[in-house]
């Protein structure tokens, strides 16, 4: 039986749709890339807005059409959020409220027969380390499918209260793994992949519900001392929450904790933040970027912005474009307001009409645009170390600059040192007597040299 998965929404969301594949092929199913192909189709769904949960709603009603007798389970946030919309969708035979992959697995096995009985051979195919008491999921990944960085969820949910998300009410409030599991399961995916990325849906809050409380940067010492072997790359996290032992290790790490970090910011204007109900001011987020950004270079910095929150004027969005040109960003993620059901975002006054949410939203993703080939320009001539990407044609740098590939290994790299070089506006990276960093006699990755 072949299975074909689709994934939308966040790293958290295909972190959990990789250990749902995994559960289903160690019993015996394998995935599929097409719908025609495909007996069973999972879709891990995302109701960060409206338009998330319509998306995939049309993508079932696609998948359907490509291949009429496909069927089709449904999980994820939405499916949680509104699992009734989905029972009654054409082809749908199972809904899952979240992203528990034993359930999952059970209820597309299920859905595969018609009658609840079991396709496969009682005897798994592999070995899954159970891990039953673990907060946010049943077993440890070993991989990620068709990518050379792996992510790593490291915990759940979210204990904020930002006017404009959903998500805390579909993944419920903030759990963290434990620490010595997050560590075997890096050491699971470092066999694989040469970069992991720490990922979740609110990591500055890792460790604080522990019965031994942590922090995300404990925890990102401890992973760069025993599991040697990968760069660590952090996903996106507050800007308040980088702590100082966090910046030493960025500073210090050589590499190994990548230099590039996901602040959000969504606005410049604290009366925005305020009903956005952010909990940091725009004074507290420029004093600790500036911070950071005096600490370590080359330093990756991107964002995310919301233009046409309810009630933005033209003082507010001129605060967040001032905020912007000051910051030493290399890159943004900047989104027209779109309401979400169930928050209290959805019921503001003033709504700014998407005309000009829209205008302020290409007004600011050409400014980032615009710094980006800045930061790029000055990069050129500058050392690096590169993860391949793909077909080897491109590769990610630690401060996140993808580049163009040239001479690439034949064999599988791992982390790679060269020198950027720039040819018409576009870095490249010639790896063609760049030694591959992944062989010293401990196993180590060593970032100290680069030709």
């Amino acid at each position: 039986m072949r299975v074909l998965f689709r994934t939308f929404g966040c790293k958290a969301n295909q972190y959990d749709t990789e250990r749902m594949r995994q559960e289903l092929e160690a019993l015996g199913v394998e995935p599929a890339d097409a719908a025609r192909e495909a007996s069973l189709c999972i879709v891990n769904t995302c109701t960060v807005t409206n338009r998330a949960d319509a998306q995939s709603r049309r993508f079932v009603r696609r998948v359907r059409r490509e291949n009429p007798r496909v069927r089709v389970v449904v999980v994820g946030c939405s499916s949680a959020l509104n699992p009734g919309r989905y029972r009654e969708m054409e082809g749908v035979v199972g809904v899952v409220g979240g992203h528990d992959p034993v359930e999952v697995a059970r209820t597309a096995l299920q859905g595969l027969n018609g009658d609840g009985s079991r396709l496969v051979p009682l005897e798994m195919k592999e070995t899954l380390d159970r891990r039953d008491g673990e907060p946010v999921g049943g077993e440890l990944l070993r991989r990620r499918s068709g990518s050379t960085r792996g992510w790593l969820k490291i915990q759940d949910g979210c204990d904020r209260r930002c006017s404009f998300c959903a998500t805390r009410l579909a993944r419920g409030p903030s759990r963290s793994r434990p620490l010595g599991e997050v560590v075997e399961e890096a050491r699971l995916l470092a066999r694989k992949h040469p970069e992991l990325v720490l990922t979740g849906i609110h990591i500055g809050h890792y460790g604080r519900d522990l019965e031994e409380p942590s922090t995300l940067s404990r925890l990102a010492a401890r992973l760069l001392d025993e599991v040697p072997h990968v760069r660590l790359r952090l996903g996106s996290v507050e800007a308040t929450e980088v702590d100082d032992l966090l910046l030493d290790l960025l500073e210090t790490s050589r590499g190994r904790l990548a230099p590039h970090l996901h602040l959000p910011l969504q606005s410049g204007s604290d009366r925005v933040l305020r009903s956005m109900r952010r909990w940091h001011t725009r004074e507290a987020y420029r004093a600790r970027v500036l911070s950071m950004a005096g600490r370590i270079q080359p330093l990756g910095l991107g964002a995310d912005i919301i233009t046409g929150f309810p009630g933005e004027g033209e003082e507010d969005h001129a605060r967040t474009r001032a905020l912007v040109e000051e910051l030493p960003f290399t890159y943004l993620h900047v989104f027209p307001f779109s309401p979400r059901d169930d928050t209290p975002a959805a019921t503001l006054p003033d709504p700014v009409p998407q005309r000009v949410a829209g205008e302020r939203s290409l007004e600011l993703r050409e400014l980032a645009r615009k710094k980006g080939e800045s930061y790029r320009r000055r990069r050129a001539g500058e050392p690096a170390h590169v993860v391949l990407e793909g077909e080897k044609a491109t590769a990610l740098t630690g401060d996140y600059l993808r580049v163009e590939v040239r001479n690439p290994p034949d064999s599988s790299p791992g982390i790679v040192p060269g020198r950027l070089r720039d040819h018409g506006g576009h870095l490249y990276i010639d790896l063609s007597r760049s030694p591959t960093l992944n062989g010293g006699e401990d196993g180590a990755v060593s970032f100290g040299r680069t030709p």
